[in-house]
């Protein structure tokens, strides 16, 4: 995920609001607090306080993967067996679904991967120290077990339409799985609630926020408001720009969605992680030193994070955040796979909190800490004196300045490519829960894609703080619904995991039994028919 959940606050604050920007906060005001009151309600643990709700995604990750035998680890090959051969071809004929396993995971993956590895990671490191680093891996580990469950289950109650459309995600799962598990009145009490919540994020935290940074980082690159993206003008046509770029891309639905990602994220990735290695490689050297700094300061912190347990629950806060493992947003993406099996695309779902946490937030801590280690131990220093501190972007920026001078550019056009493959994948999460709601017909769909492009362009031209917090904090809302419909149908999805494993010794053994026959006339004489 590629917010972060105090930005527009400071946005806000630091730009000041406008007439129309000040009585929409105003009005959210109390709604936000109570909200985010409640659902990053703190708890402490020898003396250290942290949201409930990373808790709760912790211990769903903790409980899966020894319910299902660490299947993150023992199927990790098999994973990306799945991927590699759905990237060189466009499904087996008859399988169901839009999208390939590759298509669907580069969609999902593009929703994650952002501003929330970029700045995120950074601020990780900042207050919990490199030690950090180590639990943002481990959570993402345990992410891991939590998106095998829920893309599993959002394959095998997904909804496939006359002309192949394909509806699938929490809605459909909660409400019929439940009902499968005898309990079809939590259901669907869950499921319209699940997709009232993932429209109002999608409109707002997917959309709005996304365009708000991006437009902020232009200008910030390009001269701030006195350059030639300053300006409401530079503002209103970059809103109209990306609306129309985001309602051509629905227009074409999850097969579209699909083909953007699949070109966007990996060439995204592979500048994004080049850069990395690139510094890394210049700074060999201090690789050993970065890498025991982040075993021992797992342990014996040096942050200001509160000790061990505070450190811990820094990195699990950032990696939790960062992944959106539990949220049920993902599974929306991966439902449209083209497959027979719902487990194949379990274990294809478990790539991307790897990919996202594990990979990507792991080479840009290495990046910061070893390139530019004053940048990171000075803000830190600020905020245990109480001082503000450079910002987490800001902080990665100079990681690569240090070596490529030119590169908070390339940044810029990263993060202006991140945020609209989130936007489009966010966008197309939200018109399933518009869907559900409201239904699939032609006027009820072209409305939804309507008031996005409007909010678009809203998005470019304010900044409405205390709306996107509200956002911010419904969208782990999904979570605590989510994880109580995983809970109830994880014998589900056992059983559909013993259901094709089974499949796959008796396809082992047809081809031992093929081998022998073919081995067999060389042997006897005797021809084959």
């Amino acid at each position: 995920m590629q917010h972060q959940l105090t930005s527009a606050q400071q946005i806000l604050a630091s730009e000041g609001a406008g007439g129309i920007e000040k009585t929409i906060n105003d009005f959210f005001n109390p709604l936000t607090e109570t909200v985010s009151g409640v659902i990053f309600a703190e708890l402490t643990v020898f003396g250290v306080t942290f949201p409930w709700i990373v808790a709760w995604l912790v211990v769903a990750g903790t409980v899966f993967s020894l319910y299902f035998g660490a299947v993150q680890v023992r199927g990790f090959v098999h994973a990306l067996k799945l991927v590699r051969a759905s990237s060189r071809r466009d499904g087996d004929a008859g399988d169901p679904g839009e999208v390939t396993p590759f298509r669907a995971l580069t969609a999902a993956v593009s929703g994650t991967v952002g501003l929330g590895n970029i700045a995120g990671v950074a601020v990780a490191v900042t207050i919990g120290g490199p030690g950090a680093t180590f639990w943002m891996i481990l959570c993402g580990l345990l992410g891991m077990a939590i998106k095998f469950v829920e893309c599993t289950l959002a394959v095998k109650y997904r909804e496939v339409d006359e002309d192949g459309t394909v509806r699938g995600g929490p809605m459909q799962y909660l409400r019929r799985g439940l009902a499968d598990r005898g309990l079809p009145r939590l259901g669907r009490f869950l499921a319209p609630l699940f997709a009232a919540i993932i429209v109002i994020f999608a409109v707002l935290g997917g959309n709005m926020f996304q365009i708000n940074q991006t437009l902020a980082q232009l200008r910030a690159v390009t001269g701030g408001e006195s350059g030639w993206m300053g300006g409401s003008g530079a503002g209103l046509a970059f809103g109209i720009v990306t609306a129309t770029l985001i309602a051509i891309v629905l227009l074409g639905g999850m097969k579209v969605i699909g083909a953007v990602t699949a070109r966007l994220v990996p060439a995204m990735a592979a500048v994004y992680i080049g850069a990395c290695l690139i510094v890394i490689g210049v700074n060999i050297s201090s690789v050993p030193t970065a890498v025991t700094s982040i075993v021992e300061g797992a342990f014996n912190p040096s942050g200001v994070a509160g000790g061990f347990i505070g450190v811990m629950i820094i990195g699990f806060q950032r990696a939790a955040f960062s992944n959106e493992a539990g949220l049920g947003s993902a599974p929306m993406a991966h439902a449209a796979v083209k497959t027979k099996h719902p487990v194949t695309e379990g274990f294809v779902a478990m790539l991307g909190p790897f990919i996202d946490t594990v990979i990507v937030c792991t080479i840009t801590a290495l990046t910061i800490i070893i390139a530019r280690p004053q940048s990171w131990l000075t803000a830190r220093e600020a905020i245990a004196n109480g001082e503000d501190a450079p910002g987490g972007v800001a902080l990665t920026s100079d990681a690569f300045a240090t070596v490529l001078p030119w590169f908070p550019y390339v940044l810029t056009v990263a993060v202006v490519l991140f945020a609209f493959s989130t936007v489009i994948t966010w966008t197309y999460y939200g018109e399933q829960g518009w869907a559900d709601i409201f239904g699939r017909g032609k006027k009820s769909l072209l409305t939804y894609k309507l008031v996005v492009s409007l909010c678009a362009i809203v998005g470019a031209m304010l900044t409405l703080g205390s709306v996107l917090d509200l956002a911010d904090a419904l969208v782990f809302v999904l979570a605590l619904f989510n994880v109580i419909g995983l809970y109830l149908m994880a014998p589900i999805v056992k059983r559909e995991l013993t259901s094709y494993r089974a499949h796959l010794r008796a396809k082992a053994a047809a081809r031992e039994d093929e081998a022998s026959l073919s081995e067999s006339p060389a042997e006897t004489g005797t021809q084959t028919p």
